[in-house]
Parts: structure tokens; sequence; C-alpha cells
């Protein structure tokens, strides 16, 4: 039903589309994330049925610990659930780097930030795959690593150009 065009694959359009026919919008930025995270081997800019199934149940995971989290069942989730979220994951997020994962969602408006379930995915995929990455040069566990410039880039910029 979602590949519209019956290629076999799904495109970054068509997953969107699929995902926004329930209650719930994601953004093109959070898409594209998804498709990054899972990539069809042979085309990076398509998703196959097998990355589609693991994406759906990735997507069932943060559901449940989304509302696991949304202590006050308001359908979004603040800094306070967002650090506890993380942490329960095994992410302890320093308060300044979770001050600025939340920043990026403020609309400006003057009220308080609170993440939906898209911003949400987004968010907590960002930290899980930096952190993974990370992880790969942080080989002893010690918090820190010494990195190339070059290592660096590789590392963040997939992150980032899935935006």
């Amino acid at each position: 039903m979602v590949d519209l065009d019956r290629s076999g694959f799904i495109d970054a359009k068509e997953l969107q589309r699929a995902l926004n026919s329930g209650y719930q919008k994601f953004s093109i930025r959070t898409i594209r994330l998804l498709m990054f995270q899972f990539r069809n081997p042979n085309d990076p800019f398509r998703t196959g049925p097998k990355e589609f199934a693991d994406l759906w149940s990735c997507l069932g995971q943060w559901r449940a610990i989304f509302e696991r989290f949304d202590r006050d069942r308001s359908g979004k989730i603040d800094a306070a659930e967002l650090r506890d979220a993380l942490y329960s994951l095994g992410y302890a997020v320093p308060p300044s780097v979770l001050q600025l994962l939340i920043s990026k969602y403020d609309d400006q408006s003057g009220r308080r930030v609170d993440l939906s379930f898209d911003s949400f995915v987004e968010c907590g995929m960002i930290v899980k795959g930096l952190t993974e990455k990370f992880k790969e040069k942080d080989t002893r566990y010690t918090g820190s690593a010494t990195l190339s410039y070059e290592t660096f880039m590789m590392m963040v910029i997939p992150f980032l150009a899935a935006e």
C-alpha cells in the first residue's frame, strides 16, 4: 500500500505518507533520519521491506518509551521526562547537552519546550546514533576519545545531512 510506484522500495515521501496516515505527524527531517538509520544497503535513498519492518519495530519501541515517560499524559515530553527517558536507555546526557537538544525544538513562543512524539524520536535517534559512533572511538569507555577532524566530521555529518 505504501509503495505507490510498485518498485519494491519506499522513498522518504512514501514513508512520510505512510507514517502520517494515523494521528501522528512526522516531519520530513525525522523521516530522513529514519531513512538514514534504516537504509537499504543497495540503495541508501530508499527502504526495502526488511528495513521497513525494522523501522516499524523501532518506532513501536520509541512509542512505548514515550508513553512510559509522558507521565502527565500530555502527549508531549518535557525536558525532565526526556532526561529520564534517555537515562532509562543508558544515555546519561549531560544537562548542557540536554538543554541544547531541547532548544532545537524551541518555537520562540516563550512557552516551555515540550517534544511531540515525532521530535522525541528524532532527538532519541540522534543521541543513540551519535553515542554509538562515539563508543566506537572510546573503546575503553572512559567518556573521552581522541578524534581527527575528518573522523569527527564523518561521524556527525550523516546525522546533520539526514535533516
